[in-house]
């Protein structure tokens, strides 16, 4: 048996930490095994709480205003509605295995969310789901990409469609996709014996969309005893032997990280933004559809409107600035003002029964380090994500009961989790609160005696 890796990182995208920690521990053994001897605790995500760009803020300890990369889509240019899908090239600082790789370990990095297109490193690379098909360039080396297809034929980058009603069909995708993730992993510690590897499953996540309805008593559309009740637990349980298989490939020494980027809770249903926008007289329309349609395709008024919003896990607002946008409405001198007095609206936001609905709109320049390319001009969270965002016009209401964009049952949380052991450092069942995912990049370099690169935002855990 190889001696390899040295450091093991299994990333599970949305994995929820209470699932982990209180539901199901006892159906998980190997997850438990590892916070038993080692450490564990919550993890606080990004802002926003999202995928991208949530796992490179871990793997550079930078925010997402030092990254330039504010959501999945991100403003292109001023010109009004112009957005772009933010690959792996927005991402300008080196990363862990970049950092490994300069100091000599041989590293391998599978399938890590912004790592599309696949670039250089010290070993191996394959990359994320925001490749659309492995016809296209996928790994590095290049020709890693034929083995990958030797060993596993149908290799697949993402689960397809998975906001949609064909739920067996998204299941087992679920499963391949997981399967794929932990054999290519296998593999290439017996081949390259790597010193460094990292997998991400994206498998958990599109698990929590397409099946948490059924699962959860406290869900809004759950109905009891339906098919596929038990889907997600199952499926964290095949995730935990698959952990526990993944570990016998590698050395009695490996230290490994279990670590999701964010949480999962039921979707309580949709905050229709760009509708309370109109109402408010920020947003002017020069006709108004009759059913739900994307902004972007409806005519909007720009001379008379202040402001527009995007839809997604978290409400995205962007000002009408003379001066900036090309048809700006807002003075530049009353833009401060402006945004504090629509950001205090926001937060007055109620729920559809009138209870409060905890709103918290963030202005990016107080909570980040930096503030690169286009940001928007509010983030908004609508009850700590239990809301989300929807962004299309015409349905004449400004609640929604489901995702404008699919079927969804489920939106992110802003807690994640972490279990970290070393077996030569032992903690013996540590939990430790108040990490962030920022914490993690530091944290390993200090471990390894690997000098950080400056003004990193974490800080060194205790693990």
């Amino acid at each position: 048996m190889s001696l390899a890796p040295r450091l093991l990182i299994i990333g599970l995208d949305c994995m929820a930490p209470a699932l982990v920690f209180e539901h199901w521990r006892q159906d998980l053994p190997h997850l438990s095994k590892l916070m038993a001897q080692g450490s564990y605790g919550h993890l606080e995500s990004s802002i926003p709480a999202i995928t991208v760009p949530a796992w490179s803020c871990m793997m550079t300890g930078r925010d997402p205003g030092e990254l330039g990369i504010y959501g999945f889509r991100n403003r292109a240019s001023r010109d009004y509605q112009k957005m772009t899908i933010a690959d792996g090239q927005a991402v300008r600082f080196p990363r862990l295995w970049d950092l490994l790789g300069a100091a000599g370990w041989r590293v391998a990095a599978l399938s890590v969310p912004g790592t599309s297109p696949p670039y250089p490193v010290n070993g191996s690379l394959v990359s994320c789901f925001l490749t659309p098909n492995p016809s296209l360039p996928f790994t590095h080396p290049p020709e890693l990409a034929e083995q990958i297809l030797d060993w596993l034929p149908d290799f697949m980058l993402d689960v397809p469609q998975f906001r949609s009603e064909d739920k067996q069909r998204i299941l087992d995708n679920i499963y391949t996709l997981c399967d794929q993730r932990f054999t290519l992993a296998e593999r290439l510690i017996q081949r390259d014996a790597p010193d460094f590897l990292m997998l991400v499953d994206m498998g958990v996540d599109r698990i929590h969309h397409a099946f948490w309805k059924p699962m959860d008593p406290t869900h809004p559309q759950h109905e009891p005893n339906a098919p596929f009740a038990s889907a997600i637990h199952d499926y964290y349980c095949h995730v935990d032997r698959r952990v526990g298989e993944l570990l016998t490939h590698c050395g009695p020494d490996t230290a490994v990280l279990v670590v999701s980027d964010h949480g999962a809770q039921p979707l309580m249903g949709g905050i229709c933004l760009n509708e309370w926008l109109i109402q408010k007289g920020y947003l002017t329309l020069k006709e108004t559809p009759t059913e739900p349609t994307p902004l972007d395709q409806v005519a909007v008024d720009w001379s008379r409107t202040k402001a527009w919003g995007a839809g997604g896990y978290y409400g995205r607002i962007f000002m009408n600035v003379q001066g900036r946008e090309p048809q700006g409405t807002i003075p530049l001198a009353d833009y401060q003002a402006a945004r504090s007095q629509l950001a205090a609206e926001l937060e007055t936001l109620t729920a559809p029964d009138d209870s409060p609905l905890n709103v918290k709109a963030h202005i990016p320049q107080k909570i980040y380090q930096k503030v690169r390319g286009i940001a928007p001009d509010l983030i908004t969270y609508f009850d700590d994500l239990a809301w989300r965002s929807v962004g299309s016009v015409g349905g004449g209401s400004l609640y929604a009961a489901n995702n404008d964009t699919g079927p969804d049952d489920a939106n992110h949380a802003p807690l994640g989790l972490f279990i970290f052991h070393d077996p030569q450092q032992p903690k013996g069942g540590q939990r430790l609160e108040g990490a962030q995912l920022y914490d993690i990049l530091p944290t390993l370099l200090d471990r390894y005696g690997i000098e950080p690169p400056v003004k990193l935002r974490g800080r060194v855990l205790a693990l």
